[in-house]
């Protein structure tokens, strides 16, 4: 299936720009009001959103809802034990009392309640990555703008001062022409990894359908719910679109390109002896015009490039950034005459906060109706430099990619993996 985004206009994205202009559909928010929220997904991640939104001081939480009453208990209790809860997140957003709400679902479970968030008048913060396949992404971004949605994804880094500067560097040609860009996740879970958990009865409290949803419907496994379901296709992509979506993500923002022109992806499962579906190695390339990008991922050894398990480090002709969470590094490029300085001077900048200021920034642009610093355009066009990667990997060729029209070019088996078929009764709009 070829995705073609018909006569969606891409409107200009970052930090203070307006949203498009039409009807404004919800309540509009007095600069001093607090905003009420829903809380959809109550797990690790929800409870990490929640408590930065509370930091803040400026948010009431209204409802909570999860398909575990393990995980909504925890998150009800954080709440002061004051919202309503839900098993089925159509009651949250049946809600008129509620202005946003933040999915910190499962992969698989993004796509559907932030378009109906956002068709139901609703502000969104998701996480990343944004959708389990392509064509969800591009119908998410299309209900935020069709709606005039404020939608801010959780790639974070784009909040933390020290990835502005960063990425300041790079884009004011300061390392020179960036020619090539390294990216990757190195670890060892060798020789086990999540185990082999047989199937059992679901948990306690867990409505395991419900939490299937839209994915095929298989008996529970442990390794298949919470954490781990990030290693199984129906319902992730592996550490491609878990982290890769945030590595990807700063390359397209210090090089200004948000979109390859091809990849090919190779790797496989080929140590770990545990019932994870997605490969424990993989090498991605990338073509993107005028340069190429390398995302490297392991489980079997943790050693990392430099000494770093993860990382970025962006190439140019005069010198090399490094930059992961605990801050950044300029390395100049050695000068081609012995009695010359370097090109440029080294620099380093420290860690700084990501998190809680990606949240204030997403309340500010609630009331100022701007678009958010990962305005959901940024994390769909990062998400999908992932999803392709992974249409690789298991197609085993190269794959062509036009990013304006977002079809795969020459290979329609390959194209038939930019979406999925749902579960019914569970239907895409």
């Amino acid at each position: 299936m070829n995705v073609n985004r018909r006569s969606f206009v891409k409107t200009a994205v970052g930090t203070g720009v307006a949203l498009s202009s039409g009807p404004f559909v919800g309540r509009v928010l007095g600069a001093n009001e607090r905003p009420v929220a829903g809380v959809i997904g109550c797990g690790g991640q929800g409870r990490w959103n929640l408590r930065d939104f509370q930091k803040t001081g400026q948010v009431e939480i209204a409802a909570v809802c999860d398909v575990y009453d393990t995980n909504m208990a925890q998150v009800a209790e954080l709440s002061d034990g004051k919202p309503a809860q839900y098993k089925d997140y159509r009651r949250v957003l049946e809600r008129k009392d509620i202005d946003f709400v933040i999915v910190s679902t499962p992969d698989h479970w993004h796509a559907l309640p932030t378009i109906e968030a956002c068709d139901a008048g609703k502000d969104v913060y998701v996480e990343k990555p944004l959708s389990l396949t392509l064509v969800e992404g591009r119908k998410m971004v299309e209900a935020a703008r069709r709606n005039k949605r404020v939608v801010q994804a959780g790639t974070q880094q784009r909040s933390g001062r020290h990835f502005q500067e960063a990425v300041e560097v790079v884009k004011s040609g300061r390392i020179g022409q960036v020619s090539s860009v390294r990216t990757w996740n190195y670890g060892n879970q060798y020789p086990f990894g999540i185990g082999n958990p047989p199937d059992t009865a679901p948990l306690p409290g867990l409505d395991w359908d419900l939490w299937l949803g839209p994915a095929p419907k298989l008996p529970y496994n442990r390794n298949r719910c919470l954490y781990s379901f990030r290693w199984f296709w129906d319902y992730s992509g592996g550490m491609m679109t878990d982290w890769g979506t945030h590595l990807i993500d700063v390359v397209h923002w210090g090089t200004g390109i948000d979109a390859p022109l091809s990849v090919y992806a190779a790797g496989g499962k080929l140590h770990l002896k545990d019932n994870r579906e997605t490969p424990d190695t993989l090498e991605v390339v990338y073509e993107y015009p005028g340069f190429v990008v390398n995302y490297s991922y392991r489980t079997l050894n943790g050693r990392g490039v430099d000494g770093k398990g993860y990382g970025i480090q962006f190439h140019g002709t005069e010198g090399t950034l490094f930059v992961d969470r605990g801050g950044y590094e300029v390395f100049p490029e050695p000068s081609r005459d012995e009695s010359l300085p370097p090109p440029i001077a080294a620099a380093k900048g420290g860690s700084s906060p990501q998190h809680y200021p990606h949240i204030v920034n997403f309340l500010e642009c609630l009331k100022s109706r701007k678009q958010p610093n990962s305005d959901i355009e940024i994390c769909h066009r990062s998400t999908s430099a992932c999803h392709l990667a992974n249409i690789s990997y298991r197609t085993k060729r190269k794959i062509a990619w036009d990013g304006k029209t977002e079809q795969i070019l020459g290979d329609p088996e390959a194209a038939k993996l930019l979406t999925k078929e749902y579960r019914s009764p569970w239907k895409l709009a």
